[in-house]
């Protein structure tokens, strides 16, 4: 008889899938970490390789996968435009026949299963801030619809497991989040400002950077998936994770700038297609249901990624 709990977290390798493993090793789980290595890295585990109680698999989620777990942690998807978009088809993929695979695996074990959804099934949101009862605005064929479309199915995916199952399941919509081991080209604004801000190149900001965006610290969101999971079963989400507070991109830019003592300057460009405006959770339901809410402020954030960012640009110099 196993006494530890087994815990298998799909995209393991990547950005918040690593944080994710640290913190299960921490609570005294036996962590299955699984990755195709597309966008996480095994540097982001290096440190845990040692762990008795860490294994690493190279699989991709498209695949059905066989191993015998309590709890799982669908986190297995390229999450930014500049990857997503890469290979589409294969994005969507990942987002519908991994929930299938996964789901199939909870299924079978009577394992509890949680999705990392997005906020970008809100798409352009014409409601501000975006409640859980809000169904979006959403484009279903243009550039970024691989990704928005793809965790959308997703989740109806894991509502009929559990109305048709009676799967235990749980559903997460992350919004910005930022924090060390961030992928370094993943194109997303923290890391882009930082890097740009640390190599003393221009900050490319679209449009006038009055757009909006809420960023959460990864411990933060981190904290919130284990509270999810830990709520009774008839709790099922979505319950949005991410941090109210709101800042425009001009005035992210702005801090970066300041707190790398950097002398870029910023570039305005053209705004993309299907860029949201706005993007803010209502974590109404967060606050009650866990008793959440995020503690990390973006000055003290940035400071410990500007940190991480600092360091990787030396080892690669």
């Amino acid at each position: 008889m196993h006494l530890k709990k087994r815990v298998l977290v799909t995209g393991g390798a990547g950005f918040l899938g690593s944080h994710l493993c640290e913190r299960l090793i921490e609570r005294g789980c036996d962590v299955i970490c699984l990755d195709n290595y597309f966008t996480g890295s095994k540097q982001n585990v290096m440190h845990l390789l040692d762990n008795p109680h860490f294994e690493l698999l190279r699989h991709d989620v498209t695949f059905p996968l066989y191993v015998e777990v309590d709890e799982i942690y669908n986190l297995a998807c390229p999450a930014s435009p500049i990857h997503y978009q890469h290979d589409p088809v294969q994005t969507t993929k990942t987002s519908v026949h991994g929930a299938i695979n996964m789901l199939g695996l909870a299924k079978r074990l009577r394992a509890k299963i949680m999705q990392a959804s997005t906020s970008e099934v809100y798409g352009d949101p014409s409601v501000h801030p975006q409640p859980e009862s809000y169904w979006g605005n959403v484009n279903p064929i243009g550039f970024r619809s691989c990704y928005d479309e793809g965790k959308r199915c997703a989740e109806t995916l894991f509502f009929d497991y559990r109305r048709q199952h009676n799967l235990r399941i749980k559903v997460a919509r992350i919004f910005n989040t930022y924090g060390p081991r961030m992928h370094p080209n993943d194109g997303r604004v923290v890391s882009n400002f930082i890097i740009q801000a640390l190599r003393g190149e221009p900050l490319t900001v679209y449009g006038q950077g009055q757009q909006t965006r809420s960023f959460c610290y990864v411990d933060d969101l981190i904290e919130a998936f284990l509270r999810l999971m830990d709520t009774p079963d008839d709790f099922t989400g979505p319950v949005n994770t991410g941090n109210p507070g709101e800042f425009t991109i001009l005035e992210l830019a702005k801090l970066v700038i300041e707190y790398t003592g950097s002398k870029s300057v910023i570039d305005y460009r053209p705004l993309p297609q299907d860029d949201p405006k706005q993007r803010r959770p209502d974590i109404t339901l967060a606050k009650a249901k866990l008793g959440w809410e995020p503690k990390v402020p973006l000055t003290e954030g940035l400071k410990k990624t500007i940190a991480f960012f600092d360091e990787f640009l030396r080892k690669q110099a």
